[in-house]
C-alpha cells in the first residue's frame, strides 16, 4: 500500500536521532518497568517485556540498566508500579487518524496536555475506539535496500513474514506479531541487520494529505513523540516523498 515504505523510513530516521536523546532511555526504562509489572520479570515467558528490552538494547542502553528496570517493574521497587499504560485517539491536520500510545503516572495531566496539543494543530482528540478500528497490530522491520536485495530477505517469507516491499531504498517487512521474534532471528541468523525493528499499530488505510496540512501534521506527530509520557505514535497519513523533503527542509 502506498506509503508504507516512506512511512517506515521515516520512522527509522527520527528513531536515530530520538536514540542520541537522553529522554529516550527514560522512555525505554519505562516500557521496561510496565511491561515487567504486567506480565513478569522473566524475559524468555514475557514477550511484552522481551521486545521492550531488545528496543533497550537496540539503542545500547548498559546492562544494568535493563536488569534495574526489570526488578523495579517486577516488584523490587514500588515506583514501578507507578505507571499505567493509555491510548489516545484523534485526528490531526487532513483528517489523519492518529494514535498516541503512552504509559503515564498521571492520567489527567498527560491526557490534558495530549488534547493541547491535538487543538493547537486544528485537529481534535476523540473518544477510545473512535480511530482503532483503522489500525491492526503488525511486527515491522526497515531494512537498508543498499545493503541487502530483495533476495536476501526471502529468509524472512520462510520465518513467517506475511510481505517484503521495497521503496525509496528502504526495505519492509510486515509480520504476524506472533512472528515478529521468528523474523527477526531469521533475519540475525542470515547476517541481516534490520535499521528498525518494532511491533506497531499499522493502518489499514491511508489519508492522503495535502502540502498545506502536511507541515502542521509532522509539527504535531514530532510534538506527541518529544512528550516524556508517549512511547510511540502511528498514523495513516500519505504525503508524497517531495512534499515531506520540503516540509522537512522548513522545519
Amino acid at each position: 500500500m502506498s506509503g508504507h515504505s516512506k512511512w517506515a523510513s521515516i520512522k527509522h530516521k527520527k528513531a536515530i536521532v530520538d536514540q542520541r536523546r537522553g529522554k529516550a532511555f527514560t522512555k525505554l526504562v519505562r516500557a521496561i518497568q510496565v511491561a515487567a509489572r504486567e506480565g513478569g520479570g522473566d524475559v524468555e515467558g514475557n514477550p511484552s517485556l522481551a521486545l521492550a528490552v531488545q528496543k533497550a538494547k537496540d539503542a545500547s542502553m548498559p546492562k544494568d540498566n535493563i536488569e534495574r528496570a526489570i526488578a523495579k517493574g517486577a516488584g523490587a521497587d514500588q515506583d514501578g508500579a507507578a505507571f499505567e499504560s493509555v491510548t489516545y485517539e484523534g485526528y490531526g491536520p487532513g483528517g489523519v487518524a492518529i494514535l498516541a500510545e503512552t504509559l503515564t503516572d498521571n492520567r489527567n495531566r498527560t491526557g490534558s496536555e495530549v488534547r493541547y496539543m491535538f487543538t493547537k494543530s486544528g485537529g481534535s482528540l476523540g473518544e477510545p475506539g473512535s480511530v482503532a478500528w483503522i489500525f491492526e497490530k503488525k511486527g515491522e522491520f526497515a531494512v537498508d535496500g543498499s545493503r541487502y536485495s530483495e533476495d536476501d530477505l526471502m529468509v524472512a517469507i520462510d520465518a513467517g513474514a506475511e510481505d517484503v516491499a521495497h521503496d525509496d531504498d528502504v526495505f519492509e517487512i510486515v509480520t504476524a506479531p506472533e512472528d515478529f521474534t521468528a523474523v527477526r532471528d531469521a533475519l540475525v541468523e542470515a547476517g541481516i541487520e534490520p535499521d528498525s525493528a518494532e511491533v506497531a499499530m499499522r493502518p489499514t488505510t491511508r489519508t492522503p494529505v495535502e502540502e498545506g496540512d502536511a507541515a502542521r501534521l509532522m509539527r504535531l506527530i514530532d510534538q506527541l513523540e518529544e512528550h516524556d509520557d508517549v512511547q510511540a505514535v502511528h498514523a495513516n497519513f500519505d504525503v508524497a516523498a517531495e512534499v515531506l523533503e520540503r516540509v522537512a527542509a522548513g522545519a
